[in-house]
């Protein structure tokens, strides 16, 4: 991490899951508010600068997709608000890793988009990408066990993480276990984000990029080729449905001439 002081970390996943407290976990204190009243989507990311272990961090918590049936422009709010993080992060010395959270229980449709939203379609696959699993406080036995039972269902679903976490982030009745997940989170995002690692991902040559460089091109000449590539690729990799990803490409589109002008 030569170019900065700090590692910049994405944390993405549905609404529900425990981000805010996982947030609070890594930092050893509550820094990420936890009340039901901030919703689901505070359409845009929250920042918040951590440190532990002698080092610092920016955890970037933003709203990963919900069930598309909940509602369609909330839908497309947070896959436009995951671009433009991406984005700005790009221009802030760039991603060092992508943390996904996600409740124990099956691995949905929207969860494997999610990861493919922000894994394959915004990082080019370039940025390293581990899982923490959260709820686990009732696990028999170790909580590590869940992901044992579960591992082979990822690979199957063509999940890839570089690494997991099975933890609780809520102290409760389960101090131990408590204490337990914060050692555990904090070992995992220490080794993805340490010195020697490869530097931190600013843009890639694939996806993202082009995805980039078609809006431009829609910009200046509107031409439906182009968004017809861009409406597949949304609909094939990130299971959107074709009116979704028509809405999505044209609202970003939108909102990039109104940054040129």
């Amino acid at each position: 991490m030569s170019r900065n002081k700090h590692a910049n970390i994405v944390l993405f996943g549905q609404a529900g899951v425990g981000k805010s407290s996982l947030v609070n976990l890594m930092a050893g204190k509550d820094v990420a508010g936890t009340s039901m009243d901030l919703k689901s989507c505070t359409m845009q990311w929250q920042e918040y600068p951590i440190e532990f272990d002698g080092k610092s961090y920016k955890v970037f918590d933003t709203v990963g997709l919900e069930e598309p049936q909940l509602g369609i422009p909330q839908y497309l709010d947070a896959v436009e608000n995951a671009y433009s993080l991406i984005q700005a992060l790009e221009r802030q010395g760039g991603i060092d890793l992508l943390l996904f959270c996600m409740r124990a229980g099956r691995l949905t449709a929207t969860l494997q988009n999610n990861y493919r939203l922000f894994h394959e379609f915004l990082c080019d696959k370039k940025v390293p990408t581990v899982v923490v699993i959260t709820y686990l406080e009732n696990e028999v036995g170790e909580m590590d066990a869940w992901w044992k039972r579960n591992e082979v269902i990822f690979y199957d679903r063509e999940v890839h993480v570089a690494g997991h976490a099975c933890i609780t982030a809520i102290k409760g009745n389960f101090p131990l276990r408590h204490e337990e997940s914060r050692t555990t989170v904090r070992k995992l995002v220490k080794e993805f984000t340490a010195d020697g690692q490869k530097q931190a991902w600013k843009g890639g040559d694939n996806l993202f990029v082009s995805f980039t460089r078609n809006l431009r091109e829609l910009l200046v000449g509107n031409r439906k080729s182009v968004r017809k590539n861009m409406v597949s690729r949304l609909t094939k990799r990130c299971g959107m449905s074709p009116d979704v990803a028509k809405q999505l490409v044209d609202r970003i589109k939108n909102d990039e001439a109104e940054g040129a002008t």
